[in-house]
């Protein structure tokens, strides 16, 4: 057998999964309690035993350009009978299968369907308001003695590396009903990306507060940073959602001290939206200003990203708020112009202040089972098996998660992963230069530097966007200083979905968009003040009650249970 159990799983692999870990969220593991982990393995052996009979299990799975093309280029394998199908069979005796395979919206459109009816494979990926339909129609079961048996030691500190939140989120009257496949809060975090050769061009210096940035944007605006002799530029990139993870607004309004997707405290220690606080209404009269003045494509409230992603292709917007991996998608400005250059800056505030980055809770998804499947406990063995493969002592990174740029984890339906390997990746290279000993480098790390070195040195242009995010002054670069400086600022509800929030959530975040919309695009300003009272009329001021009462029960716990 390949992978054997975590008895042989390295105590230093596990201590470093937690040690960079942003301070207050991890669990607290100590070195004896790794050890004692190790200990529980070997009782714990179902974690890797193969079944004697083959077991199926049946999902349900989207597919994409992405995943396809992907496909297109990895010969003998299909999304039926790939390395991962293989693998899970072989070595857990666990025989995959699809009910169906949809794309894109008619993916949603076709689980949303299949939810209502009661349709479900034996293992389906939902999100909070689905896990709590399925959960309420009896139609998915208890999986708290599952987690605790079968989870490995490995799985359980990932999955737990951020607290309680994401379990909290999965339990509804005292049982787990879904395990989450937890991320990194940390991966939220908002950098605002700038073409630097535009900046040379107007000689104009790197911003360092938000007046900066509103000069930068006027001037890519109304000083033609492309030399063509024409108008046609903008000088930030938006899309109709607001809240997308790049071309977004969540990066500019943190600037203004206004986080319009999370929970905050206020002075009295109480949780409120910070969507409908005051500092939010200074933000849109910013975005409305700089709409009406040209800034911002006027179509923008149209256009999905894949949209106003082209107008940054074709190298007429200079400047964006996105997260680490917005490289991958500017890199293609560099195509038609091959002297685009970008850089990644910290979010800048108003003078005098330092930016607060706000990180929205980041676990969405989660695994349930059908009431009647007779091996619930399939989930955790495929978790665990996919951890131990890509981050175990004998990992195969280069083979099972990244083959040659290939993202060949996406062929698995589970995909759990450290949720700070990105930012681990970036500090053990960081590390690795310093000393100038590369021979340290495993996995992840060292194919990002292989990456890293061939733009470089070899001009592979491929590597661009791995440098812009794990290099010397890239994305992770900033993380790391966010994190030193205090400037992240957690959602401060991690608690799931409360009964008000099930019926009115969709409501109130399609009023707030709207209404913000609006305003961007040259209704009064007086008209937020409208919004933040029709939000808490139609179930809002329902919802921060049971937000808050959620922390109530927080603020009694232990800290060993927290």
């Amino acid at each position: 057998m390949r992978i054997t159990v975590l008895t042989k799983t390295k105590l230093a692999v596990i201590l470093l999964l937690s040690a960079c870990i942003p301070t207050g969220h991890t669990r607290g593991y100590s070195e004896q309690d790794f050890i004692d982990m190790n200990v529980q393995a070997a009782a714990h052996e179902p974690n890797f035993r193969k079944y004697s009979s083959p077991v199926q299990v049946s999902f349900v799975r989207e597919s994409g350009d992405d995943l396809e093309q992907m496909i297109s280029r990895l010969p003998g394998e299909t999304l039926l009978d790939n390395r991962w199908t293989r693998l899970y069979e072989e070595e857990l005796g666990i025989q995959l299968r699809y009910d169906w395979i949809a794309k894109g919206d008619v993916y949603g459109q076709k689980l949303g369907v299949s939810l209502a009816a009661g349709r479900i494979p034996d293992i389906v990926r939902v999100n909070p308001y689905q896990l709590r339909q399925l959960s309420n129609a009896g139609l998915i079961q208890d999986l708290s003695e599952v987690y605790q048996t079968y989870a490995s030691p490995l799985a359980k500190s990932i999955l737990e590396a951020e607290g309680s939140g994401p379990f909290d989120a999965a339990t509804i009257d005292g049982k787990l009903m879904a395990i989450p496949e937890t991320a990194s809060s940390i991966e939220s975090a908002q950098y605002l990306w700038i073409r630097t050769d535009w900046l040379e061009h107007l000689q104009l210096d790197r911003p360092e507060t938000m007046e900066d940035v509103l000069e930068i944007s006027k001037a890519f605006t109304e000083r033609d940073p492309d030399g063509n002799g024409q108008r046609d530029t903008y000088g930030l990139a938006l899309t109709n959602h607001l809240w997308d993870p790049v071309m977004g607004a969540a990066g500019l309004m943190a600037g203004y001290g206004a986080y319009p997707n999370i929970w905050i405290k206020d002075g009295d220690g109480r949780l409120v939206y910070g969507g409908i606080q005051p500092e939010v209404r200074k933000a849109l009269q910013v975005l409305q200003n700089m709409y009406l003045d040209g800034q911002l494509d006027p179509d923008f409230s149209y256009k999905k990203g894949t949209n106003e992603a082209r107008l940054i292709q074709n190298g007429t917007i200079g400047m964006l708020y996105g997260e680490q991996w917005t490289p991958f998608m500017i890199q293609s400005s560099r195509e038609i112009d091959p002297e685009a250059e970008w850089q990644a800056f910290p979010i800048a505030a108003e003078s005098g202040s330092l930016a607060k980055v706000p990180l929205r809770t980041n676990t969405w998804q989660y695994f349930a089972v059908r009431k009647d499947y007779a091996h619930p406990e399939v989930i955790m063995k495929l978790m665990n098996l996919h951890l131990e493969t890509n981050w175990g002592e004998e990992a195969e990174y280069e083979t099972y998660y990244n083959d040659d740029s290939k993202a060949v984890w996406m062929l698995s339906p589970v995909t759990p992963f450290p949720g700070t390997k990105n930012l681990d990746a970036y500090r053990q290279i960081k590390e690795a230069n310093r000393t100038g000993d590369l021979s340290v480098l495993q996995d992840e790390a060292l194919a990002i530097q292989k990456r890293i070195q061939a733009y470089i040195h070899e001009d592979v242009e491929s590597g661009w966007g791995w440098d812009q995010t794990y290099g010397a002054s890239g994305a992770f670069s900033i993380a790391d200083d966010y994190e030193r400086n205090g400037q992240l600022l957690y959602d401060q509800f991690t608690g799931g979905i409360t009964d008000t929030m099930i019926d009115r959530q969709m409501i109130l975040n399609n009023l707030q968009l709207e209404a913000y919309l609006n305003i961007i695009l040259g209704r009064p300003i007086e008209e937020f003040d409208q919004f933040v009272s029709n939000w808490k009329r139609l179930g809002g001021d329902q919802i921060t009650a049971e937000v808050n009462a959620w922390l109530d029960t927080q603020d009694t716990k232990t800290a060993l249970e927290r």
